[in-house]
């Protein structure tokens, strides 16, 4: 057994004897083990750590996830999310319920849509508080992004400031309460025999659940395996979440999609790790460099985004203009860059 796994005896005392312990494979922010338990049985303990180059957060991070976890709980047959089995804080341990993992399967996007609109309806405005609200994004994104385009050589149309200016406050969270995961990649969920459960729950908020619907659509942007969704599978998703979400709440999915992806556009920390977000201008980058992050580069992710807010936009009251800028940038990238790959298709998303 590990010598170095964190379980107190009062830890001990709940969920019982470890007999045996594996680390797995985590982010640099966190230790994670299987541990066997005498009579057979396994659970997952995780301890959240300062590591991963975003400062001594550790504290946050563990309260967010805790939080997160016991407010995913609520939801029965199926659940969404490990059941959390004991706490110790003071040390950032949390035991976890094992769950078996089937793997990803190529029709792997309708019950991860299915489970996250289902997650999505968790909560409401009496939660307010529970979780830190999504963090949108900010002006000085609007500022960069024109900035780039005027590094890239493509006029501004003269409406696009007031047009982001307007999707910023549209985007504010705080009319919405849905539980947000914060990071709903593929890897964050496991494929089970009652459905797909999401883990990893570190930057959970409470915001619009459209902001993670449009994860199919913009590319997947806070994951290093970004992914194309479109055609009829793409339909498929966005069908089932609302569908989920409708028969859940008896309510229509509040909020523009459009938005939701518009917003991720013009956000420069969509392009690389959370170890290098809130660093520097990542837009400002671009011209001059193509910083890789897992197997896509930021111009290709980039590309894909712009690509994908033009066509949403192109009939759209309060970002036409937007549209007209983002396609123009689209060509303009493909013209100094010719060998620019799309992103991969959903069928290709990495095993976990």
């Amino acid at each position: 057994m590990s010598s170095h796994m964190p379980i107190s005896d009062e830890l001990r005392s709940v969920v019982g004897s470890p007999t045996q312990a594996t680390l797995l494979d985590s982010s640099p922010r966190s230790r994670v083990w299987r541990v066997e338990l005498r009579g057979g049985s396994r659970v997952i303990v995780k301890q959240i750590t300062d590591g991963g180059g975003t400062g001594p957060d550790g504290d946050a991070r563990y309260a967010r996830e805790v939080a997160a976890l016991r407010l995913a709980a609520r939801a029965t047959r199926p659940t969404v999310a490990p059941a959390l089995l004991g706490t110790d804080p003071e040390s950032r341990v949390m035991v976890l319920e094992h769950l078996d993992d089937r793997g990803a399967a190529d029709d792997w996007t309708p019950g991860h849509a299915e489970a996250l609109a289902r997650l999505h309806s968790l909560t409401g405005p009496a939660d307010t508080g529970t979780l830190p609200a999504w963090s949108g994004p900010t002006a000085t994104d609007a500022e960069s992004f024109i900035a780039l385009a005027e590094a890239l050589d493509v006029p501004v149309p003269p409406a696009v400031p007031n047009e982001l200016s307007d999707l910023i406050d549209r985007l504010d969270p705080t009319p919405h309460q849905a539980l947000l995961h914060g990071d709903p990649c593929p890897g964050n969920d496991l494929r089970t025999a009652t459905g797909v459960r999401f883990v990893d729950f570190e930057q959970a908020s409470l915001g619009n659940g459209l902001v993670e619907l449009a994860y199919f659509r913009i590319g997947f942007p806070t994951c290093w395996c970004a992914l194309s969704v479109t055609g009829t599978p793409l339909a498929e998703v966005e069908d089932i979440y609302r569908a989920t979400w409708r028969s859940l709440t008896g309510t229509d999915v509040p909020g523009d999609l459009a938005d939701a992806c518009a917003g991720w556009l013009i956000r420069g920390d969509a392009l690389v790790e959370r170890a290098h977000r809130e660093s520097v201008d990542h837009l400002a980058r671009v011209p001059a460099e193509d910083f890789e992050w897992g197997y896509v580069s930021a111009r290709e992710r980039l590309v894909h985004r712009l690509g994908v807010v033009a066509d949403q936009t192109r009939d759209h009251d309060d970002l036409h203009a937007l549209g007209h800028l983002s396609a123009a940038m689209a060509v303009r990238l493909l013209e100094r860059w010719p060998t620019l790959r799309p992103l991969p298709a959903q069928d290709t998303r990495p095993w976990h």
